[in-house]
């Protein structure tokens, strides 16, 4: 293997937990919290839909990104709590271009399966009757950079949380690598309810779809690129 081994050894999907059951529950009312103020926000945008401005645009994406690495830090902060280190979440870095080869090759045809996933989901729930909220993709240099930023950031960020701490908090709990990528891939897709219920129902199996890859490469290296790449296609190049 290209990466040391002592990271493998304590890649994501191993048994202990990481960190302590407060936190982990202190993750989880914080996602609830702003999911549930997010999901009422988008009601309102719903039932009355209005162009954003440019400025309140590039606020949100701001605002999105701090979100982001706030939590992907208090992620760590309780891993580091315990004893624990970043690649205790990560499973590793990479340590050669061998290695990052690898996991691009891994990521293009996941992201293959994942837009397939995703696409058959959408047909699955296309007859539901819920409302999704109105989305405007970037526009303009500003915006369209800030999209990236906050696609790579959501990449990295979701990963280390929903991937690297909860499937791991989840299998030490649930004795189930099943379970946890199950139940990791259901909070994935809550707290996207912001978005609409039609989108909550098509982003749970893509969320453990990450979970399965993550699981089977017990890092996150591949997801992360998929991840990332699959943001930045799916919020701006698919409407070029």
């Amino acid at each position: 293997m290209d990466y040391d081994a002592a990271n493998s050894a304590s890649a994501p999907g191993r048994r202990r937990s990481i960190a302590a059951p407060w936190h982990t529950l202190s993750i989880l009312l914080i996602f609830g919290y702003f999911s549930f103020r997010d999901a009422q926000h988008a009601q309102t945008v719903v039932s009355a839909p209005a162009a954003a401005s440019h400025g309140a645009v590039i606020r949100g994406y701001l605002i999105s990104i701090a979100y982001e690495w706030g939590m992907a830090y208090w992620a760590w902060a309780g891993v580091h709590w315990k004893g624990g280190r970043l690649s205790d979440l990560t499973g590793g870095r990479w340590v050669s271009w061998r290695s990052l080869a690898m996991d691009v090759a891994i990521a293009i045809p996941f992201w293959g399966v994942w837009e397939l996933t995703a696409w058959l989901m959408h047909l699955a729930v296309d007859r539901v009757a819920t409302q999704t909220t109105p989305y405007h993709p970037p526009s303009g240099l500003v915006e369209i950079f800030l999209w990236i930023l906050l696609s790579v950031s959501a990449g990295f960020c979701e990963e280390l949380v929903f991937r690297g701490y909860l499937q791991q908090q989840f299998r030490a709990v649930t004795r189930s690598i099943a379970a946890a990528v199950i139940l990791q891939g259901a909070i994935f897709g809550l707290v996207h309810a912001y978005q609409g219920w039609k989108q909550v129902m098509v982003i749970v199996p893509l969320g453990i779809l990450y979970g399965a890859l993550v699981a089977w490469r017990r890092n996150l290296r591949a997801s992360i690129i998929a991840h990332a790449w699959s943001d930045i296609f799916e919020g701006w190049l698919r409407f070029l």
